[in-house]
């Protein structure tokens, strides 16, 4: 009995590849310097002192508290009538929401019960 042998064709030749390494740039940062909790100016050097007032933002009006001599910022009358509006609005829209939704519980609580036992009660296990 002879072995069967197959003629197949010659290997097709490809061209070599050759890939470069990648090369991954490392990140550098400078170390950020901090200073000791004991830093003094050195002797001879006069600190900068600012001579203006203390500056309050533009519409800003400053009210002084005469007991204790100090002065405070108070915004607007524009900015304060927004938001005490804004903030009666939201505690009116707070309070009747949660007063509509207690009142829907109450009243949709017995009919989802009830319409929950009429599904539940319909079926009948199968034997």
């Amino acid at each position: 009995m002879e072995i069967p042998t197959m003629i197949l064709p010659d290997a097709v030749d490809f061209p070599n590849f050759e890939f470069e390494l990648p090369i991954g740039n490392i990140p550098q940062y400078t170390p950020l310097v901090v200073p000791p909790s004991d830093l003094r100016s050195p002797s001879g050097v006069v600190p900068q002192t600012s001579t203006s007032e203390s500056q309050t933002p533009s519409g800003m009006s400053q009210v002084n508290i005469p007991i204790m001599n100090v002065k405070v910022p108070v915004p607007e009358s524009e900015i304060l009538i927004t938001a005490g509006t804004t903030a009666v609005i939201s505690v009116a829209a707070t309070l009747s929401a949660t007063a509509a939704f207690k009142w829907l519980v109450k009243i949709l609580k017995p009919i989802l019960k009830m319409l929950w036992k009429k599904i539940s009660g319909n079926k009948k296990p199968k034997t």
